[in-house]
């Protein structure tokens, strides 16, 4: 099993100058979003994914670099944006995108070949993030996500979706 990337405590070099302070390491996510609710947080804060979450340092595989991580960013708000206009996006658990280093060919829309990027989407159902299950999205939907991102995020040819249960896999890829 692998340790959970909320908890983990600091790196040797910073043990010394600062002290660890981890309120809520034991607390389940949705545990973790009644607290923010009775601290008065937002509803849109609260139901941010993640929330508590890693932030999309375990969404981006390999270096993370600026240019990437502004593929992901961009990437990411795409997939949020057409889940929220399909209404699910209170029905699905998480809904993500992964920045994955690999380069494959594709051609754009002059028929030029390219070598650029693949983007993986991660949704998911679960009661309570122990186990999970992919979530079986409308085909036009993955349709219009994959061909939002090709077409509005530079350094992008594929799109796939991951369809893997957790376990064996984990909800987020780090």
């Amino acid at each position: 099993m692998k340790s959970h990337h909320n908890v983990g405590g600091l790196p040797d070099d910073l043990k010394e100058k600062f002290k660890l302070l981890e309120p809520v390491a034991f607390l389940y996510k949705e545990e973790v979003r009644e607290v923010g609710r009775l601290l008065g947080l937002p509803e849109n804060v609260v139901m941010r994914q993640p929330f508590p979450g890693p932030g999309l340092g375990v969404r981006h595989l390999g270096a993370v670099a600026k240019p990437t991580l502004d593929i992901l960013r961009e990437a990411d708000a795409i997939v949020r944006a057409e889940i929220a206009a399909a209404g699910l996006e209170r029905e699905v658990w998480q809904a993500f995108a992964v920045f994955l280093p690999v380069r494959s060919v594709g051609v754009d829309k002059n028929g030029i070949r390219t070598y650029e990027n693949a983007v993986a989407l991660r949704v998911v159902n679960s009661a309570d993030g122990v186990t999970a299950d992919w979530a079986r999205l409308p085909h036009d939907l993955l349709a219009r996500i994959s061909t939002r991102i090709i077409a509005e995020v530079d350094g992008v040819n594929r799109v796939v979706y991951d369809i893997t249960a957790k376990p064996p896999g984990t909800i987020e890829w780090e």
